[in-house]
């Protein structure tokens, strides 16, 4: 059968501080500039969740898009959205919150359920024009 990528849009609003705790807040500031303020910054984050397979003969699918939207929902969306994420998201108490760590934290909470069959490609948007790629690589 043919191998097809499907694909999931999601949303999701969280605020975050790009700080390393080793460092004094104007090493921070010389390195993260604006996006280590003290008091936190906010994105909205666009994510898509890319599976990658054969086309199952009895479903037509390559994977169920309702599941997958349900998974997406637990893992990420409830988990992240409207969160800060230093403070409330267990996965960046010693995790830097980058775009790049996020995307591997969704590829990682999402994995475990997929399965091993499919590849799984992260892409995360924090804006518009800044976005992240990650397929456990």
């Amino acid at each position: 059968m043919p191998r097809v990528t499907v694909h999931r849009k999601a949303h999701f609003n969280a605020a975050h501080r790009l700080c390393n705790p080793k460092w004094s807040d104007e090493k921070n500031l010389e390195v993260f500039g604006k996006c280590s303020n003290p008091n936190y910054h906010g994105h909205n984050y666009e994510l898509i969740v890319s599976l990658t397979g054969e086309i199952d003969a009895d479903t037509g699918y390559v994977y169920d898009l309702g599941i997958l939207r349900e998974l997406i929902k637990r893992e990420v969306e409830d988990a992240f959205d409207h969160k800060n994420l230093n403070v409330e998201v267990a996965e960046f108490k010693d995790l830097i919150p980058t775009a790049e760590n996020i995307s591997v934290v969704i590829f990682n909470k999402l994995r475990v359920s997929i399965p091993e069959k499919l590849d799984l490609e992260i892409t995360l948007y924090e804006t518009p024009r800044n976005f992240v790629t990650y397929s456990g690589n």
